[in-house]
């Protein structure tokens, strides 16, 4: 890993982005920042509660959470699913920041995925399906690294920091 860098996550909602993050942070002795409770914490309000005023009001503090965040070196940033939507948002990770994409498949995160603070996810059936279908490329396009989730956490925490150098 080039020192000073960020390790920042990618994926899905429900691949595991989060807690793999906590356990990278604590192997490496760096902070951990998930952008979604980093807004919800500036915002005093819950992801899906901002939602309600629709998805552009909340891609927009998006935007700006990741641009406060990308600038703090080094460290482990969780993304939420949706940051890859805006280019400008992975521009800014890119910065300072090596880019992996956490690859679940669409079967484990289904049978263990809990809907219920997911705003994009609980609106409708087959919703996670057609964000798979809609985001799955951009993460492979942006990603520097990807590494499938279908172990342990540890395996998969043990794998990043192969291929960071670590």
């Amino acid at each position: 890993m080039i020192e000073n860098k960020n390790l920042v996550l990618i994926g899905m909602p429900g691949c595991g982005k989060s807690t793999i993050g906590h356990l990278l942070s604590e192997k490496l002795d760096l902070p951990f920042c998930d952008i979604d409770q980093y807004i919800e914490n500036k915002e005093k309000k819950k992801i899906k509660d901002i939602f309600k005023d629709g998805e552009a009001i909340f891609r927009k503090i998006e935007k700006q959470a990741v641009k406060e965040v990308s600038l703090k070196t080094p460290m482990v940033i969780s993304t939420g699913g949706g940051v890859i939507k805006d280019e400008d948002n992975i521009n800014q990770l890119k910065k300072n920041g090596i880019i992996i994409f956490i690859n679940r498949p669409l079967e484990l995160i289904i049978s263990d995925i809990n809907t219920e603070d997911r705003p994009l996810l609980k609106e409708q059936s087959g919703a996670l399906e057609k964000l798979y279908e809609q985001r799955y490329h951009l993460y492979k396009m942006y990603c520097d690294y990807e590494i499938k989730n279908i172990s342990s956490l540890e395996g998969v925490v043990e794998g990043i920091l192969e291929l960071v150098g670590k």
